[in-house]
């Protein structure tokens, strides 16, 4: 049995949580040498007291500052800032795992830093293949790193795959990858009536416990557009080949259909310790925490098509990735921007993917020929997008 040596980029959040959760149970597999967040100083001070990382990374510097003054009973715990420490701790010799959470684009500089030290990157953060794509899984290659799908989904066609064809699927004999999605709280709304709904209605997830920007994602179907780009990515294929299945009870996590006609799926409650677990862990199991799945008491499995017509976002992240080069890139930075605007009361909830198919609209897709022209375009995009939300308002 390896030990493993963990840095946990967006510690704070809830997959850092589960991921810690997992460690806890497994003290004999697992020890932590950092541990970053972003300004919540006091959790991540509750956090350092525990489990004593060699380093602490906070992404706002006041936060760092804060940190550091709670630490002081602490003196082994270094404590850094900003993207050059949270890239310092990814690509550190001091661990062998690093789990990939930081929400949004933000994750994806220090992810890369894991990639290019050839980690075992457990990939949580799905905006960092949706803006990279081809030059994210090239630095893979590259770099000899470990990439393991952490979403629940992305874990579930993972594990129904041959674990030496995950990137060839065609030669595995699969057809088609059937990705599920819950449907989010407003999969039986009217189309008349999801202008009015509110951002506390939205973070209310009916199955899942998760941060307040992938909930928004979740009732728009954003979060399954993002992921229908990253199993692309993941798993070397195309949208063609990829049917996304509304499923309101979350328990099928996705299902791989086999040119025999066989359908592999993979079950289990909605807790993200499942797939954390199997991260951590690859290829052996163990104990992560989870209830086990009572059959009886669910009764009945349920499946829709999505309606795109209500839910445009999944429309537009298949179109952006059609699109190829920087769009993906635009499409995400759009997102964040109005999914910002609507939690803060800027705009409705039906206005985001106005404000994403007007930014894709505005914004020039070139050819993602770098990581510096993804930044720049991902810039450029949340400008427009801000622009955009200014004009809506008028």
């Amino acid at each position: 049995m390896i030990k493993r040596s963990l840095t946990i980029l967006g510690a704070t959040g809830s997959i850092g949580l589960s991921t810690l959760d997992v460690i806890r149970r497994h003290p004999d597999r697992f020890s932590l040498f950092a541990l970053t967040a972003g300004t919540r100083a006091e959790e991540m001070a509750t956090l350092c007291r525990e489990f004593r990382p060699a380093v602490a990374v906070m992404a706002d510097a006041a936060a760092a500052a804060r940190l550091q003054e709670l630490l002081k009973e602490v003196p082994e715990t270094r404590v850094l800032s900003g993207e050059a420490g949270l890239c310092e701790v990814a690509s550190s010799a001091g661990s062998d795992t690093v789990m990939a959470a930081i929400v949004g684009a933000a994750g994806l500089a220090p992810t890369l830093a894991a990639v290019r030290a050839g980690k075992r990157v457990l990939l949580a953060n799905k905006e960092a293949l949706v803006m990279s794509g081809q030059l994210f899984m090239d630095a893979v290659d590259r770099c000899g790193a470990e990439l393991l799908p952490i979403d629940s989904e992305h874990n579930a066609i993972f594990q129904c795959m041959p674990p030496d064809q995950v990137r060839d699927p065609r030669a595995a004999g699969i057809t088609r990858i059937l990705l599920t999605a819950s449907g989010g709280p407003f999969r039986e709304y009217a189309a008349e009536d999801l202008r009015a709904v509110t951002p506390a209605q939205a973070c209310a997830h009916p199955n899942w416990s998760m941060g307040q920007k992938i909930s928004v994602d979740s009732a728009t179907l954003m979060n399954k557009g993002l992921e229908l780009i990253e199993a692309c990515w993941l798993f070397n294929t195309t949208p063609e080949h990829i049917q996304v299945h509304v499923h309101p009870e979350s328990i099928i996590h996705s299902m791989v259909e086999y040119a025999d006609g066989s359908v592999l799926a993979q079950l289990g409650s909605p807790d993200m310790r499942t797939p954390i677990a199997n991260g951590l862990a690859w290829p052996e199991r163990i104990e992560a925490g989870v209830a086990a799945l009572d059959l009886f008491a669910i009764g009945r499995f349920h499946f829709e098509r999505p309606d795109v017509q209500r839910f445009p976002c999944l429309r537009l992240a298949a179109e952006a990735f059609a699109a190829g080069g920087t769009a993906p890139a635009v499409l995400n930075a759009a997102n964040e921007i109005a999914v910002a605007a609507f939690l803060d009361g800027q705009l409705c909830f039906t206005d985001i993917p106005v404000i994403i198919e007007r930014t894709l609209a505005a914004t020039e897709v070139v050819s993602a020929g770098s990581f510096e022209v993804i930044f720049a375009k991902d810039s450029e995009a949340r400008r427009r997008a801000g622009e955009q939300i200014s004009l809506l308002a008028v």
